[in-house]
């Protein structure tokens, strides 16, 4: 019990990231009902975007100063390859079977991955990821560092963010009314293919948000990180009900909580210490998604972002 404050602070600082993650996955869903399965590569692409951007800074420079710089250097890669995704991928494929985008995500997911693998610059070992300096806050028996710091104060300025753009933005509006019935707003002059794109776009950028955190985090990013985080994201925008932008920060709090206490605890449970530690913590994502798929596939809030944005 004297670990249980330390580890629900980890579980919020994993949570914040998987949810920033998964508004890609319940942006897109929520406006064209496609699950893009390459929103983990977008991801990984967000990262070294922003990586490449602080190794063309000049020696020395501030951190502080290089990460809005590489926020917005990874933001600029995720969204190009995002909306670039949607323009030529997805697109021609909107009226085909679900499987057809199906498997264009999965591919396309491959190829962003292999692409990376080949062509950036030692990209096949992991890449050293700056981190920020200072030393973080210290309460009771709870530590934060400077950089999960980071994931805690961008995830809910983000999603703030996020809300009032749905809420108040003429775009916004418009991404309601196509989430809700595409073919009525484009009757009513809504141009459905722009919104389409901005939800794309939208779900690049939290990407990037995301793959910054996660560098500071680990120190550290590789060209296959997209896969296992991008799938755990899936799985806490299931959680939290795909397509709903609230739904889906929840699904991520949960999943990282979830995360958090199974590393922790499960074994020191009679009969699982096989299962307990990190090397395990991928799994419990899955049983999460399993349970939530045979008890309430419509997740915990349920609702599309039109009923709830």
């Amino acid at each position: 019990m004297n670990t249980l404050p330390q580890q629900l602070a980890n579980g919020l600082i994993l949570g914040s990231m998987y949810g920033l993650i998964a508004i890609g996955y319940t942006m897109v869903y929520g406006i064209v009902q496609l699950i893009n399965f390459a929103h983990g590569e977008i991801f990984m692409t967000g990262g070294f975007g922003a990586l490449t951007v602080y190794l063309l800074l000049p020696d020395g420079v501030s951190m502080w100063l290089a990460l809005p710089a590489m926020l917005v250097g990874g933001a600029i890669v995720a969204v190009l390859i995002a909306v670039g995704a949607e323009r030529f991928a997805y697109r021609p494929l909107r009226g085909a079977p679900r499987l057809a985008p199906l498997i264009t995500a999965i591919g396309l997911s491959l190829a962003l991955q292999q692409a990376v693998f080949n062509w950036y610059p030692d990209a096949r070992n992991a890449r050293a990821f700056p981190d920020l300096p200072g030393s973080g806050l210290s309460f009771g028996s709870v530590d934060i560092s400077t950089d999960e710091l980071f994931v805690l104060i961008a995830a809910p300025i983000s999603m703030a963010a996020l809300a009032l753009f749905v809420r108040m933005s003429r775009t916004g509006r418009a991404m309601q009314a196509t989430a809700q019935d595409p073919d009525t707003a484009q009757l009513m002059g809504i141009d459905t293919n722009r919104i389409i794109m901005v939800a794309f776009a939208i779900g690049g950028l939290f990407a990037a948000i995301g793959a910054v955190a996660f560098g500071l985090k680990t120190n550290s990013i590789n060209y296959d990180m997209g896969f296992l985080t991008g799938l755990k994201a899936f799985t806490a925008a299931v959680l939290g009900g795909i397509g709903n932008i609230y739904g889906a920060m929840l699904g991520g709090l949960a999943l990282g909580l979830i995360e958090a206490m199974a590393i922790a605890y499960v074994a020191d449970i009679p009969g699982m210490q096989q299962l307990g530690g990190t090397a395990w913590s991928g799994v419990w994502a899955f049983v999460v998604l399993i349970l939530v798929l045979l008890f309430r596939p419509q997740g915990l809030l349920g609702e599309r972002v039109a009923d709830r944005a």
